[in-house]
């Protein structure tokens, strides 16, 4: 089909940004700005600029109300969820945070209260991420539509990128998967459906789906150690993150990923029982969960998992696929499943 056929749905958020960065390379960058990590972290987490001795980390995420905000979102969940997803990309990068710019359409019939909500959950994030709210835009929207322009700050020897990943390395990640899956589904769940999940049990998913943390101190805290060699969040899936290391590493790079180690929480078990839901699917393709997937030099694997908690989930091969090794030791080629933004609904 010929290209002009296709439509924006047809392609997804990942091949657009391919198709954007293949343009791009024909426009040369001349600026003391712009070094080697430059041109590679135009596909990484957050874009690398040239200061001296160290990068400023700039990244940007766009989110809608109806495709990014549960109706069970309140105003000031969204408000801080819109910096937590750029927060979220600065700690995959190793970087201090400095402040946020945001754009926001606004719908004209939008209630003052909401609004200053909205406002109080954005600064509220901003607080807990140690950063200020330093400017932005506003304009008449159809719909609730926020544009978050974070800025943070690393040395220039502390930089993580998606590229970097080694034959053996361990592959890791800071946390739990499939909390925010689980919370999604229960509130896409009929309550009488639910009538055997325990109040703890339910608000916990809930909260993880609905306030999103990133992992700020740890993405700060691993670049210090010299021994992640490649890192990102995982917001799309697993399967999505680890695949776009694979791709950012170069040939010959490849994922063994085992079953039995995939943190999966009692809470996540749970609802997959009681409402039949395949609980490794949760883990591996969801997303929303904002851990920071990493792969570590095996030499430093063990000071730094005790140090910081790390969740070991496989090691890196040779083979260029993702591979999973079920509990049964068979082993199984997985495709990068997770999120796409623009893909239809029914797809």
């Amino acid at each position: 089909m010929p290209s002009e056929k296709y439509r924006i749905t047809d392609l997804g958020e990942k091949e657009i940004i391919k198709r954007l960065l293949l343009r791009s390379q024909n426009i040369p960058f001349k600026s003391s700005f712009f070094d080697e990590n430059f041109l590679k972290s135009l596909s990484d987490d957050a874009a690398l600029i040239d200061f001296k001795d160290n990068y400023l980390v700039a990244t940007s995420d766009m989110l809608t109300r109806s495709k990014h905000f549960p109706e069970e979102m309140s105003y000031s969940q969204i408000g801080k969820k819109i910096v937590t997803v750029n927060v979220s990309d600065l700690a995959a990068m190793g970087a201090e945070t400095l402040g946020i710019i945001l754009a926001m359409g606004l719908p004209s019939d939008l209630e003052v209260s909401k609004f200053d909500a909205l406002i109080d959950g954005i600064l509220q994030a901003c607080e807990k991420y140690h950063m200020a709210l330093i400017g932005g835009d506003t304009n008449e929207s159809k719909e609730l539509t926020l544009c978050g322009t974070c800025l943070g700050i690393l040395t220039k020897d502390k930089v993580l990128m998606k590229s970097g990943a080694k034959y053996k390395d361990i592959v890791a990640v800071t946390g739990p998967l499939g909390l925010a899956a689980a919370g999604f589904i229960v509130l896409n769940t009929d309550d009488k459906k639910l009538k055997n999940l325990s109040p703890e049990v339910k608000d916990k998913v809930i909260k993880h789906a609905l306030e999103p943390e990133a992992q700020l101190e740890k993405g700060l805290l691993l670049a210090k150690t010299g021994a992640i060699t490649s890192a990102t969040d995982i917001t799309d899936g697993l399967l999505s993150e680890i695949d776009e290391i694979i791709n950012s590493s170069g040939s010959g790079i490849g994922m063994t990923i085992y079953e039995e180690l995939i943190p999966i929480t009692s809470e996540v078990k749970v609802i997959s029982h009681i409402l039949k839901k395949n609980k490794l699917k949760m883990a591996l393709s969801f997303g929303e969960d904002f851990q920071l997937l990493v792969t570590v030099n095996p030499d430093k694997f063990e000071e730094v998992k005790k140090d910081y908690g790390l969740y070991k989930i496989g090691h890196v091969n040779s083979s260029g696929e993702i591979r999973m090794i079920d509990k049964e030791g068979k082993t199984n080629i997985l495709q990068p499943e997770g999120y796409e933004h623009f893909k239809k609904l029914s797809e």
